[in-house]
Formats: structure tokens, sequence, C-alpha cells
């Protein structure tokens, strides 16, 4: 334990993530963000309604993420060619980039709580929650969905998180061939299991907009901060780690990592993919079957069948993958599994009570027929 404690010490005071905000990083960040806001305006894509408000409404979303995420590689690439762009300048100034982005949603979560605040909207979208608890209201927020100049705020916000994970992550990847002259096994496998879950995301885009966070979470600084703050720079730890730590990894500890991405992506997506098409079609055949329901409204076949929350596993499965790659030298590159872990585990709780007092007896009904929460057999 206490060599474990000394390691994160060290690791923690190299952290490349820990640094001032700077003119330059922010100059950096409002460029990438009014370009993804005007590659989001621009470039075609499936217009997708959302699912139903509270009342009956329905929003819109333009689910361009991957033309947008091409075009960005695209232009980046042009830029790098001609020595306009730096590929590593987001590596080599981690710390401040991070900090002044933190900074840049601080003042951005004020904005948006006094714009709910002022906000004399009846819709479901943008009319004002406040509660009275300054606190409550600028963390949680006050407005399901606002906008800014007709832009989305929520739904933006999540792409720029997922294209900003990725535009960091090749720059690391830059950085560690600059100083070595190639990518090391370790760092290539984090680097194609981090990829291929972003391109799966912009991919199934359109899935994003029945999600939790989309339909009942308001836009206040708890997703501001975890949308572009804690997604881009906490998932990509793993990487940040490998550029100042030396790992070697067996050829077989290579393959059994790629098993585990590849079991837990499966049951990621599979799980995801079910759910959308039994809320598009409650008849949808799912593992050669026709969708088994419990009540007219809850699915119990597939992944659903085995366990409630069976997504979860999935995401939890390929969290730990991120991870492997690094070793079981430091517990620093974990940090992101075991957050997820912890998150996922309050957020089943949660899950629980709330279809607990939606759903009632049928909720139990779906409890026996389902037991396992999480992990089959185990819990």
């Amino acid at each position: 334990m206490e060599e474990w404690t000394a390691k994160l010490r060290s690791s923690v005071e190299a952290c490349p993530l820990l640094g001032p905000p700077s003119i330059s990083m922010l100059e950096v960040l409002v460029g990438y963000l009014g370009v993804v806001a005007l590659l989001g305006v621009v470039l075609p894509g499936p217009s997708i309604a959302g699912a139903a408000l509270e009342d009956k409404s329905r929003l819109t979303y333009k689910c361009n993420g991957l033309a947008s995420l091409v075009v960005l590689i695209a232009g980046l690439g042009v830029g790098i060619r001609t020595g306009h762009i730096l590929p590593t300048v987001v590596a080599e100034n981690g710390g401040q980039l991070c900090s002044t982005t933190l900074a840049f949603c601080l003042v951005m979560s004020v904005f948006v709580y006094l714009k709910g605040y002022l906000s004399q909207s009846k819709t479901a979208s943008l009319r004002s929650h406040v509660t009275g608890n300054i606190l409550h209201d600028w963390w949680f927020g006050v407005q399901l969905n606002p906008d800014f100049l007709g832009l989305d705020l929520k739904f933006f916000w999540i792409r720029t998180g997922m294209l900003g994970w990725f535009l960091i992550n090749l720059s690391v990847a830059a950085k560690q061939f600059q100083n070595q002259g190639s990518l090391s096994l370790s760092m290539a496998l984090y680097q194609a299991f981090s990829a291929i879950y972003v391109l799966d995301y912009f991919w199934h885009e359109e899935a994003m907009t029945s999600t939790w966070d989309i339909i009942a979470e308001k836009f206040g600084f708890m997703l501001i901060f975890g949308d572009v703050v804690f997604i881009p720079f906490t998932f990509s730890i793993q990487g940040w780690w490998l550029l100042s730590h030396s790992v070697k990894i067996s050829k077989i500890a290579a393959a059994l990592n790629l098993c585990i991405f590849l079991f837990g992506f499966a049951i990621f997506r599979g799980a995801n993919k079910q759910k959308h098409k039994f809320k598009q079609d409650s008849k949808v055949v799912i593992w050669g079957q026709t969708a088994k329901v419990i009540g007219g409204r809850l699915l119990a076949s597939g992944y659903w069948g085995v366990a409630r929350h069976c997504n979860y596993l999935g995401d939890i499965l390929v969290a730990f993958s991120f991870s492997l790659p690094c070793g079981m030298s430091s517990p620093v590159p974990y940090f992101y599994p075991a957050y997820l872990f912890t998150l996922l585990i309050w957020r089943e709780r949660r899950d629980e009570a709330r279809c607990c007092e939606k759903y009632r007896e049928v909720w139990q009904e779906y409890c026996k027929a389902v037991p396992w929460r999480i992990f089959p057999g185990i819990y």
C-alpha cells in the first residue's frame, strides 16, 4: 500500500494536466468550439426527432457528428502538413488547456444559470426550473435544453467533449511518436480501443437523443464540466500516463486485453442498440425472437433479459480495457474505470428508485423476471 501511495504521489506531481490558464489556450479552445459549431450547422446529416417532452413537444437533432469528425481530422491534417498546426500542441500544453477549459466552463455555467433564471418561456425545453437554492440550480441547471444563437447547447456540448477526447488522444500519440519514433504496444492498444469507442459513438449518434442526459437532466455546471472537462481530460488519462511511463506487455497479455475490450464492447453496443430499436418498435425481433415485454413497457429480452442494466456491465469492461495496457504499477491509469464503476453503481441505484416509483407493480414483476442488476450471478 505504501509503495502504491508513493507512486500515486509522484504521478500526481508529474501530472501533465496541472497548469495555469492561458490566453493562448483560450484562443485554441474558442477556435475549436467555433469550428465544431460551424461544422454542426453546415454539414449534412439526418434530422432525428427527440423523445417527447413533458408538454408533448419534440426537439429535432441534426446528427452529423461523424461527418464533423471526418472534416475536422482532414482539416487538421492539412494544417499540420502545411505547418500551420503543431500536432503536439495539446500534449505539450495539456495542463494549461485543462485549467483554461475549466475556467471557461465556470463562466459559461453562470451565463446559462442567469439565462435560465430570466427565461419567461413556458415550453418544456426552456421553462425555468428555479428552486430558490442558488448552488443547487447552478450545479444541476434550471433549463432542460437551453440554446444559444439557435444552437442546442446540451447536444452540442457532449459532441464537443467526445470530439475533444479523440483530438487529445491524437496529440498524445503524436507526442510519443515524436519522442520515440513509434507507438508502444500499450499506447497503440489504448489509442485503438478509444478510437473505436468514439467512432462508434458518432456512428450511433442518433441513439444519444433518447438517453437520460438529453431527455431528463437539466443543463448546469454538472453537465457543462462533465462533458468538456471530465470526459476529454480524464478519459484520456491512460494516454497521458503512457507518455511518461514505459510499459512492456506481452503479446498474450495484449490479446487478452483485446478480448476483454471486444467482449465488453459487444455487450455495451448490443444492449444500447436493442433498447433503441425497442423504443422505435416494441415488436422488434431480438436474438431471433419477438421482444418479450413486461407490462407493455419494459424490455425483458436479449441483454435486457440477462440483467436490468447490462449496458453498464459492457461500459465497465470497456473502461477497464482502456487501462489494462498501462500495466499494474500505478493506480493512476485506473482512475477512469474506478470512477465509472462507482458512478454506474450509484446511477443504477438511482435508476432503480426512479423506475420503482414510475412503474410500481410492473417494475416488481420485471425484477422477478430479471433478478440481476448489472453483473449476472453476482449483483
